[in-house]
């Protein structure tokens, strides 16, 4: 690893791509220690965007990967108790049961985990496909995270295919959701998006780990970014742990300022 030193302190790290050994960052990030924030899982956001802040591409995240990025995907959901995911998300990018490999499975009961994560979806309208593959062949019931003043009557179709937590009012508490969570056992959530929720979480200051793939295109237009809300007013402090690379896709994870 080359070494250019700057002038006024701070050392700029040169790392060449074809001097890097490789490495498994699933396994690398899967081995990191996570502390238990009060009262509340730890939250991470497993994200993709293009090297100029398109969070999609032709309307989906999924356009913008490469299977390095769609292997990572799949292992960090290896690691968590419960995949979060907004509503929308799950329509736009076709989400269905939770599959993991053998292997990943095997190392979730190692670590004393059930073999699959619970699926967790953030639905206001509960307008949700009942009769999809999600909700029919899951492993156990998905979660769906409401309001408590939702529809009465969606509430009921809800209730007869996932376990609903409703809580909140003109939209769902997603701190006492999340709370919630943590009392039935969950101790890492994997948030997959999309930007509004993602907004959400960091308004709440509920954001301590960020693994983001940035992909080697430009997209220009208007896509969204991977975080969508109001300007923080002290925004949050990230560190960089880790980074990796492969054809020319980089893998960059972030932890809150202070872990």
């Amino acid at each position: 690893m080359d070494r250019v030193g700057g002038e006024e302190g701070g050392t700029v790290r040169l790392i060449p791509p074809e001097r890097v050994r490789p490495v498994d960052l699933v396994d690398i990030v899967g081995a990191t220690a996570r502390p238990e924030p009060e009262g509340r899982p730890w939250i991470f956001l497993a994200m993709i965007q293009s090297a100029d802040g398109a969070a999609v591409l032709d309307g989906r995240a999924g356009g913008l990967g490469n299977d390095a990025d769609r292997r990572l995907f799949l292992g960090l959901r290896g690691i968590a108790d419960v995949v979060l995911a907004g509503a929308e998300t799950v329509r736009v990018e076709g989400y269905g049961p939770v599959r993991l490999s053998d292997d990943v499975r095997a190392a979730r009961r190692r670590r004393g985990k059930s073999e699959f994560p619970r699926l967790a979806v953030v639905s206001r309208s509960l307008h949700l496909a009942w009769q999809s593959p999600l909700f029919v062949e899951s492993a156990e019931k998905p979660i769906v995270i409401t309001a408590e003043d939702a529809d009465r009557e969606a509430l009921e179709r809800a209730r007869r295919r996932a376990d609903v937590i409703a809580i909140g009012h003109g939209g769902a508490d997603l701190v006492a959701a999340l709370r919630q969570l943590r009392r039935r056992g969950a101790n890492v959530v994997d948030c997959e998006g999309g930007p509004a929720l993602n907004g959400q979480l960091l308004a709440a200051g509920m954001v301590d780990e960020l693994v983001l793939t940035v992909a080697p295109v430009l997209v220009g237009g208007g896509a969204t970014r991977i975080i969508r809300g109001p300007a923080q007013h002290a925004p949050r402090q990230m560190r960089l742990t880790h980074a990796a690379e492969e054809d020319g896709f980089l893998f960059l994870r972030y932890v809150r300022r202070g872990v």
